[in-house]
């Protein structure tokens, strides 16, 4: 899906599971950590959210990144193809995360996430976006990855798998001259 479509889709479906509880802006903005006019110009598709809103914003509904973002895309089938996948990209770090698990079937726990991070930035979720998460890995595949989780720092480098502690603030950091490509595999509980 092209990029541009994507976000006046996340702004609609933003404000669908907001509406669908019956909350305020002002409640969701309690819940999440954002400001309610930020959310407000979010769902009128005025700017972009950054991953660090993203999480706040989905971690508040009870919903990974990557759910809200299949859930944007509307799009169900047992198989992903990699062009129809929900692809997002943080307009502050160019870090781009796609949801790889298909939709269709029933509702499956289990979810695959692709991220890239391009060379010098970081990008930083809230503990409240890994709350409802029971497991989750992180496999690199590309470039060198500074994971922090808490207090505690994982240098990662290709072939390194590490599974994550009890939910906390986690920064995902490529203090590398190449970008950095992962695969995060979740557990929802």
């Amino acid at each position: 899906m092209p990029l541009h479509e994507s976000s006046s889709q996340l702004a609609q479906r933003l404000k669908t599971e907001r509406e669908a509880r019956g909350w305020s802006l002002a409640e969701l903005a309690e819940r999440s950590g954002v400001s309610k006019a930020m959310i407000s110009k979010i769902e009128r598709d005025e700017v972009s959210p950054t991953a660090a809103l993203l999480g706040r914003l989905s971690g508040a509904f009870g919903l990974s990144l990557s759910q809200l973002l299949a859930r944007a895309e509307q799009g169900a089938g047992l198989l992903a193809r990699a062009e129809a996948q929900p692809v997002w990209q943080d307009p502050e770090t160019g870090f781009i995360r796609r949801a790889l698990t298909p939709t269709a079937g029933p509702p499956t726990p289990l979810e695959l996430i692709w991220g890239e991070l391009p060379p010098g930035q970081a990008v930083d979720y809230p503990a409240a976006a890994f709350a409802f998460i029971q497991d989750q890995q992180l496999l690199l595949l590309e470039g060198v990855l500074h994971f922090t989780q808490g207090r505690s720092l994982h240098v990662l480098h290709p072939g390194d798998c590490l599974r994550f502690g009890p939910p906390d603030a986690c920064r995902y950091e490529n203090p590398g001259p190449l970008p950095c490509r992962y695969v995060v595999v979740l557990l929802r509980r």
